[in-house]
């Protein structure tokens, strides 16, 4: 039987990704000038519209609109933003979780990202293109037994065959994909677009989950990261849980790691810490796990949120919980 793979990506400039990164954005501006502030973004864009809503608690106030004129460009703007309720704040203000929520993070041997290949390749064939054509555009990869059988590529302002052209020479020079016989191009399939981002589409926040974490392989918990202070255990927990992984994975010298963390809201210590090790379960051990001790030991109040929002949380190493002391 053939094992099938496949993953996708998408531009910077695809409408959900814009708006990750207008709230990731507005996120590091409150970070910058108070490094304690609350906030919970929410982006909605679309055709010549920003729509900014959510909850935020800050010393500071910084200006929005600058920060989506450069993400967005000229577009007609509503901000709507209000205090955190303080239901949920007498939660967190003790060291408790913000919320409920399941954490998925996951390691494995397969590439030097320490992510699945077909997640590693659809995000540099994106790349690449990207670096040419610097607009709206999506990627897929589909892998057969490791091997590439497909690749997709749609991008705006490519014509078709300068588009496939650059598809089949990164296929040639990338070192980790692999071609099949008679690998299938699928190059702008519905035809050659000039018509992308906020004026094609509607984008909001947290609508690329998949992409964020590690492709459709891997189950993720369900929560957003993008417009979220680390206090929100639906980030800080989902970034810990991705350096669990990887430090078992590197310790154990093992091929495949997951680590699942499960919180309550306003409780500290989560209700799960498990990593499971080729297979094998363990009770997380050598961590602290509450809210305030995986800010602390990830220094997540910083303004270092609106880079994630581009290529996926996972895999850069100039993020803490992906680097050399993870």
């Amino acid at each position: 039987m053939s094992n099938y793979r496949t993953a996708e990506s998408v531009s910077p400039k695809h409408p959900d990704k814009l708006c990750d990164q207008i709230s990731d954005a507005i996120l590091d501006a409150y970070l910058a000038g108070d490094p304690s502030s609350r906030v919970a973004v929410e982006t909605v864009g679309g055709h010549g519209k920003v729509f900014i809503t959510g909850e935020i608690t800050s010393s500071v106030h910084p200006a929005i609109e600058p920060i989506v004129q450069r993400l967005a460009g000229d577009v007609e703007l509503t901000v709507h933003l209000v205090k955190q309720s303080p239901e949920i704040a007498q939660g967190v203000d003790t060291g408790g979780a913000g919320d409920q929520g399941i954490m998925v993070g996951y390691a494995c041997s397969e590439t030097p990202e320490l992510l699945p290949l077909e997640v590693v390749l659809a995000r540099k064939l994106n790349q690449y293109l990207f670096e040419r054509w610097p607009f709206d555009g999506k990627t897929q990869v589909t892998l057969r037994d490791g091997k590439v059988e497909s690749l997709v590529a749609s991008f705006q302002n490519a014509p078709k065959s300068e588009l496939q052209a650059a598809a089949r020479d990164w296929l040639a020079g990338e070192p980790l994909a692999k071609p099949a016989e008679a690998v299938k191009f699928h190059i702008n399939p519905a035809g050659d677009w000039q018509q992308g981002g906020f004026d094609a589409d509607a984008g909001l926040t947290g609508r690329k989950l998949v992409v964020d974490n590690y492709g459709p392989r891997i189950p993720v918990g369900g929560g957003a990261f993008s417009g979220k202070d680390p206090s929100k255990v639906d980030r800080s927990g989902a970034y810990i849980a991705r350096k669990i992984a990887i430090d078992y994975l590197k310790k154990h010298g093992a091929k495949e790691v997951f680590c699942h963390i499960a919180y309550a809201i306003g409780e500290a210590q989560p209700l799960e810490a498990t990593v499971t090790v080729d297979g094998v379960q363990h009770a997380v051990e050598g961590y602290d796990l509450t809210p305030n001790g995986i800010i602390k030991s990830l220094g997540l109040k910083r303004p270092i949120y609106e880079q994630t929002a581009r290529y996926g949380h996972f895999g850069h190493t100039h993020f803490p919980w992906d680097g050399a002391g993870a």
